[in-house]
């Protein structure tokens, strides 16, 4: 470069001499543009796909494409009530696994759809007598669902050490030893049949590491690989897994609105998802919710988990 008697001669020279990196940086700058917002776009597209498109066409005959019978694991949960009721309301039968007594949940919902209600009572802590129930209610019948609810009794934060042990056996009995034996039970027909739903409901704020639910993540996380590796051993023999991971829906008595829908809302929302996605919220704005908090990096999102945690 000549000697130059001028800054804006020399600042001109420069930029001559450098034009070209600047023209570099301006095209990726320019792809990486174009990438976030074809990105956008499909994100856009999934989401009407999923949540709208298949509402707009709710006529799929649930008992022709997957079976008669459903089986609720863990029906005294809300969401799985919930589930089951949208499910009798397109015709298919119900067998309620728990180990409460309901037989109001059960009665109502036979006299309002009409369908055929079975109620089992088992306590997966006695083991192999559990299953033994189960096998006679489900004997010689077409199951074509099995929702699993995880237990909610986890949600109220504590620390791992204020649990007590009856609490997390409890949680192990009737959440995740109950999905994976009753699965099991249902999966041998669905197979031969080439036809079947699995649903596994969790809990979509606990996808990342929550402080003070420790318990209630390692459990959604459970749920979650769980249904993606049912999927990807049975999605071939035409069985259909599904992960729901839903935002917070309002309890009984609650106050509800369109980021917290009641359950009922909730599960007609989330059974037009089955059969188009194996992982999803269930619910539209659950899931721009969903998207957010994966946007947040991992150390942020823990340091906010912290702030609320020592603020509640």
């Amino acid at each position: 470069m000549a000697a130059v008697d001028s800054f804006p001669l020399l600042y001109r020279e420069i930029s001559r001499s450098c034009s070209c990196y600047v023209e570099t940086l301006a095209l990726v700058g320019a792809l990486y543009t174009a990438s976030k917002a074809v990105r956008l776009m499909m994100d856009c597209y999934s989401l009407v796909r999923l949540h709208f498109i298949p509402r707009l066409a709710d006529s799929t005959d649930l008992v022709h494409r997957y079976g008669k019978w459903a089986i609720i694991n863990g029906a005294s949960e809300a969401l799985a009530k919930a589930y089951a009721e949208e499910l009798a309301r397109h015709g298919v039968c119900i067998i309620l696994i728990t180990t409460d007594c309901l037989k109001d949940a059960s009665r109502i919902i036979s006299d309002a759809h009409g369908v055929e209600v079975i109620r089992v009572e088992a306590d997966f802590r006695d083991g192999a007598l559990a299953c033994k129930s189960i096998k006679d209610a489900i004997e010689g019948k077409d199951i074509g669902f099995v929702v699993n609810c995880l237990n909610c009794s986890l949600e109220p934060p504590r620390d791992f050490h204020e649990i007590p042990e009856s609490e997390l056996w409890h949680v192990l009995n009737t959440g995740i030893s109950s999905a994976l034996l009753i699965t099991r039970l249902a999966l041998t027909g669905m197979a031969e049949r080439r036809r079947g739903a699995v649903v596994n409901i969790s809990s979509g704020r606990c996808s990342r590491p929550c402080a003070r639910k420790a318990a209630l993540s390692a459990s959604t996380a459970f749920y979650d690989h769980f249904s993606r590796a049912l999927h990807y051993e049975y999605g071939h023999r035409r069985v259909f897994v599904q992960s729901l991971l839903p935002g917070k829906v309002a309890s009984e008595g609650d106050d509800a609105s369109w980021l917290v829908p009641r359950a009922n809302v909730y599960a007609k929302h989330a059974l037009s998802t089955l059969g188009v996605s194996h992982r999803t919220t269930g619910y539209w704005p659950h899931t721009l919710q969903l998207g957010l908090v994966c946007c947040v990096p991992e150390w942020v999102w823990l340091l906010g988990a912290r702030v609320t945690c020592r603020m509640t």
